[in-house]
């Protein structure tokens, strides 16, 4: 899928999401969301400083622990949804930190000002926008952080590039996303539903790694995740539903996809 055609159903899906029209991400949904985020990494400690409201089950890792966050820094999220890391990201930081969420979805972006306000946490603002052009001036952040998004664009070069642009010398990333051990099977790739999931979007992993060198950050390293499938197999969720189902029979998503974390050095 072209990029425009891309766009337009991620930021389809993803407002129906916010607004709860639709499954949440990774085919998990209501008190299951808690379980989720534990079991990719969050402690019980950190889950409490978030929004309850902002855990939508849209990440594959925890970049902020990878990270190393230090009080003072800006950082940005990329793809921030209801405000889940940002929320984090700001406990972290401090008082005299900031953090910036972007995201290109209204829906989202309403109800991750609503969790700000509701949570009033004040170093934390979220703005409209693309990741592959975003919002910020030059050299204006210390560190970018994602989750499960970037594998979305269908331009990854652009983001990486503009990742490169809005970091400070010496910045730094901390990338949690999806890849690729073998290319998908071509029904899968071309599925609605796997891009929701985070899934027909990804790239290689080698892949992965020369597009964020090419960018000019230096010091890149992609470490893979051990990963099991998110998606409940009796999951009852609509975008999870499809997804598996469009797996040939005994086949799974631990066959293709892993998850990643991506370091990188400005």
């Amino acid at each position: 899928m072209d990029n425009k055609k891309t766009k337009k159903i991620v930021r389809e899906a993803y407002g129906k999401i916010a607004q709860g029209q639709e499954g949440c991400g990774c085919g998990t949904c209501g008190p299951e969301t808690i379980k989720f985020a534990r079991s990719i990494g969050y402690s019980e400690k950190e889950l409490k400083v978030i929004p309850p409201e902002a855990n939508l089950a849209l990440s594959c890792g925890n970049p902020t622990a990878l990270a190393s966050l230090r009080k003072g820094e800006v950082v940005l999220d990329l793809g921030s949804g209801a405000g889940f890391d940002c929320f984090l990201a700001a406990s972290k930081v401090g008082a005299k930190g900031r953090v910036i969420g972007v995201d290109m979805t209204p829906e989202m972006l309403d109800k991750a000002r609503d969790n700000a306000q509701k949570s009033k946490v004040r170093n934390v603002e979220f703005r409209l926008g693309e990741i592959e052009n975003l919002p910020l001036a030059d050299k204006s952040v210390d560190v970018v952080i994602s989750n499960c998004v970037i594998n979305l664009s269908a331009d990854k070069p652009r983001v990486f590039q503009e990742i490169y642009r809005v970091l400070k010398p010496g910045g730094r990333i901390a990338i949690s996303d999806m890849a690729l051990l073998k290319a998908l099977p071509k029904n899968i790739r071309e599925s609605v539903e796997a891009y929701i999931g985070c899934v027909a979007g990804a790239v290689l992993v080698d892949d992965y790694k020369k597009i964020v060198g090419a960018s000019g950050l230096k010091k890149v390293k992609t470490t893979v995740q051990s990963y099991s499938s998110c998606i409940d197999p009796e999951t009852k969720d609509p975008i999870g539903r499809a997804l598996l189902e469009s797996l040939a029979p005994g086949k799974s998503l631990q066959d293709y996809v892993v998850s990643v974390y991506v370091e990188g050095y400005k």
